[in-house]
């Protein structure tokens, strides 16, 4: 649970044995795949087959990322055979569940903190890690397309990204964080 990334780890048969809080939380309101008490299933027929193989071939030792879902709503999923823990012949298999968003709020938040900006240029950055350009922020926000232009300025200057999209990609790559006050529910 401490790892904001939708984690399955299944038993050899195929039963989910434990799925982390992230993993709970995106499946009860995902499209594409649902918990149907140990077992792991797709919610449109036409998936089933792909996350079948996968798991098959994960058997077999193989590592398969698989897209499932409608246009839209698709999430993909890397299946990951992992070695006996024991020589009792069973294998377990990890199934990790895609992003849903490419920067989290919290990492948002706390890169914000680490570099010094405003509330002000927070809520810009999260907009464009959203990915809205800065007359979207601007409308989205109630400014002038010029002060948000001057808050990306402030922004770049303080983390030293050279442009928008290297700013995107310095929050992007932050290690998943999860929130303590989840944790402490």
């Amino acid at each position: 649970d401490e790892i904001d990334y939708g984690l399955l780890l299944l038993d050899d048969d195929g039963c989910v044995v434990h799925a982390n809080h992230a993993a709970r939380s995106e499946l009860e309101g995902a499209e594409a795949l649902q918990l149907a008490g140990r077992e792991l299933r797709t919610r449109a027929a036409c998936d089933s087959a792909l996350l079948s193989e996968a798991l098959a071939g994960a058997r077999r030792g193989l590592r398969r990322l698989v897209t499932l879902g409608a246009a839209g709503r698709r999430v993909s999923v890397a299946v990951i055979p992992l070695a006996p823990a024991s020589g009792d012949g069973g294998q377990a298999t990890l199934v990790v569940l895609g992003k849903q968003q490419m920067c989290g709020h919290l990492a948002v938040q706390c890169y914000a903190r680490s570099h010094g900006l405003t509330p002000a240029e927070s809520r810009v950055l999260e907009a464009l890690c959203d990915g809205l350009d800065p007359r979207a922020v601007a409308e989205h926000h109630g400014v002038g397309l010029a002060t948000v232009r001057t808050q990306i300025g402030h922004i770049r200057a303080k983390t030293g990204a050279a442009s928008i999209r290297e700013l995107v990609r310095q929050v992007s790559v932050l290690p998943p964080m999860v929130s303590t006050l989840r944790l402490a529910a």
